[in-house]
């Protein structure tokens, strides 16, 4: 038995996996950002309760560029005391076991390609659309990470008079006094007011999903993260923005869709322990 954790930009979670199946889960609301001590002691809380299984190891996926091979933890946006952790060193010195740690989205790719609905692709890439827009990017079965680990940070890119991220994400609704939970919630009770707010967000989405194409041309865009369980009602301006898109072979051959599995995080970030993890980067 593994124990996966997905610490978000808001929530850690933390489960025990057992052949892709969720054992027992824990969460936490991360409450002091600005504080390491505060958000590591959350952390361990929510770890500690499961080291009582027959434990083989901790994955670890964090919102931000990692050293997979050291285990550090670099400059974690939404949770600003993270700057440079040595996590794996951390969590190993308290728990006792091995520790594998890599990139959220990358973990979530992971989980895809083992649990989920990548497993049919060679070249795909994850989108991890939460807090904050991340992504992943497999090319031949190989995770892509970049000479410096930081491949997939699309969120970044300047759009508008800010980044896709703004726009892209839950960051979206809270120019709107909002969040994308209440957006999603209000939605399903035929709230016409935020159904035009998840259309809005579905036009400036279609601009990642151009950029996606363009740029790396995959199989197949997996749409994951919290946002994405609004996908219905976005899909469809979503597709809208993306008919200029030039070469519209390709759009016909892609495949997109929204992520099956909830915790496909913690999935991967588990399967992070598995054979199935080398440890300079992922091969399927």
């Amino acid at each position: 038995m593994i124990i996966g954790i997905d610490l978000g930009g808001t929530n850690a979670r933390a489960a025990v996996v057992d052949n892709g199946k969720v054992i027992e889960a824990r969460q936490t609301v991360l409450s002091d950002k600005n504080s390491l001590d505060s958000t590591l002691e959350q952390l361990y809380s929510i770890i500690s309760p499961l080291i009582k299984y027959d434990i083989e190891g901790i994955g670890i996926g964090v919102p931000s560029v990692v050293d997979p091979e050291r285990g550090i933890v670099y400059d974690v946006v939404n949770i600003p005391s993270w700057k440079e952790v040595e996590l794996k060193q951390l969590l190993q010195s308290r728990f006792g076991k091995p520790v594998y740690i890599n990139n959220d989205v990358k973990c979530m790719a992971l989980g895809e390609k083992i649990y989920g609905q990548a497993a049919p692709f060679s070249s795909f890439v994850v989108l991890g659309i939460g807090t904050g827009l991340g992504a992943a990017v497999v090319v031949d079965h190989k995770l892509y990470e970049g000479v410096y680990c930081g491949c997939g940070e699309i969120g970044y890119i300047p759009y508008l008079d800010k980044n896709l991220e703004h726009y892209a994400s839950g960051m979206y609704f809270e120019m709107f006094s909002t969040t994308s939970h209440a957006a999603y919630e209000s939605a399903l009770r035929g709230n016409d007011e935020a159904l035009d707010l998840w259309k809005s967000y579905g036009h400036h989405l279609s601009q990642v999903m151009k950029i996606v194409l363009y740029t790396y041309a995959p199989e197949a865009i997996i749409l994951g993260g919290g946002v994405s369980n609004a996908f219905p009602f976005f899909e469809e301006s979503m597709y809208a923005g993306m008919n200029d898109f030039i070469f519209s072979r390709t759009l016909k051959q892609v495949k997109i869709m929204r992520s099956s599995l909830d915790n496909i995080a913690i999935l991967g970030a588990a399967a992070l322990v598995h054979s199935r993890y080398e440890q300079d980067h992922f091969t399927f």
